[in-house]
């Protein structure tokens, strides 16, 4: 080999190896960033509590260490209700939490997560990462000076605990029914009266017959906390959460001042703990529907009258909202065009296959 073809060659080589070896150093020079999050959720709740552990993880991972989150149950820094201010003030870095818990503040919030009859998890996060749902959603969230990203989805839940069977509409009249901030308004229109009870008291209150259902998650945390013991019946679908998303806030200024680099791995580890918490529920809740069904647990069905019924009160509800709040109407807009279009693939796929799977003894 001629000496100037060894040297050029040589030189090349060592250009390549530069740019491998320089890619840590970028990191290896970035500034060392602490940041606390506040989660929305208690530690029991493994898996959805879970998701913010490993995005911190990942987030150290790929930053060597130099960029450490600390993780925080909901009511060690502020309790769950606190979490839009504590983020929105500065006064944690992060918080990881579901978006209609503050329909309070206003109802919009409640599309960043799930409305009755909205999106199911795979649309949910089509709508996110490629309609427009991420740009809707923050720039409501500006108002809040914060931005969000998807991390993580529980799938479609279950329809709650009841301690006696439902079979029609005049069941529900009067029902004393335990259910999340916003569903309640629709159930409420079906003649229920909604209560919303943190999750440590559910089983109890259902125990003494204060109250005579209750909703929370699916079987994998459902069992957890008992329910079966005191309300054997068990509906589904939840039809006001089909496909709840979680999202991690994080603060503008805190954003703001992070590097390029680091901005890239924050949106990274968010996007690999939103498929993370599905896919484990995805696991889990199988089996723990089938030990919950050995265990006497009874499965039923909502009646097509009381899935008419809270459709169109759900329908009537959007409307009036529509027509009074200028920031719903914005995206829930956007939100109803997109879940026509979806819904209307899905029934010729995933719904016909799904149907035949779900139908075969395997």
């Amino acid at each position: 080999m001629k000496r100037r073809d060894f040297l050029s060659k040589a030189a090349a080589t060592g250009a390549t190896a530069g740019a491998i070896l320089g890619a840590p150093a970028v990191i290896g020079q970035s500034p060392a960033v602490r940041w606390r999050l506040t989660s929305a959720f208690p530690k029991s709740l493994d898996t959805i509590y879970g998701g913010a552990e490993v995005f911190a993880q990942q987030v150290s991972k790929m930053t060597g260490g130099k960029f450490q989150i600390s993780v925080h149950a909901s009511g060690e820094i502020v309790p769950t209700p606190g979490v839009v201010d504590a983020v929105q003030n500065g006064t944690v870095e992060a918080g990881h939490t579901c978006a209609y818990y503050y329909f309070g503040k206003d109802d919009a919030f409640t599309l960043g997560c799930a409305i009755p009859f909205g999106l199911n998890s795979r649309q949910m996060s089509a709508w996110m990462y490629e309609g427009n749902g991420m740009k809707l959603m923050r720039e409501f969230y500006a108002r809040y000076n914060m931005l969000n990203f998807p991390m993580g989805n529980t799938g479609a839940q279950m329809g709650g605990w009841y301690r006696k069977e439902i079979k029609s509409l005049a069941d529900v009249k009067g029902l004393k029914f335990r259910v999340g901030g916003f569903a309640g308004k629709i159930c409420e229109r079906l003649g229920m009266v909604a209560q919303n009870i943190p999750g440590g008291e559910i089983y109890q209150a259902l125990e003494k017959g204060t109250i005579d259902a209750a909703e929370w998650v699916g079987p994998y945390d459902d069992q957890k906390l008992g329910f079966s013991k005191v309300a054997p019946n068990y509906y589904y679908p939840g039809w006001w959460e089909g496909g709840p998303q979680i999202d991690l806030y994080v603060n503008q200024k805190a954003w703001d001042a992070l590097t390029p680099e680091y901005k890239a791995i924050v949106e990274a580890a968010a996007s690999h703990a939103h498929v993370d918490m599905q896919a484990k529920y995805d696991v889990k809740n199988p089996v723990a529907l089938k030990q919950l069904v050995a265990s006497g647990t009874k499965l039923h069905a909502f009646s097509d009258e009381i899935m008419n019924a809270a459709f169109k009160a759900s329908m009537d509800m959007y409307s009036e909202l529509s027509a009074k709040n200028p920031a719903w109407k914005k995206i829930y807009e956007d939100f109803s065009k997109f879940r026509s279009d979806q819904n209307l693939w899905f029934r010729f796929t995933e719904a016909r296959f799904d149907r035949f799977m779900q139908s075969q003894k395997l």
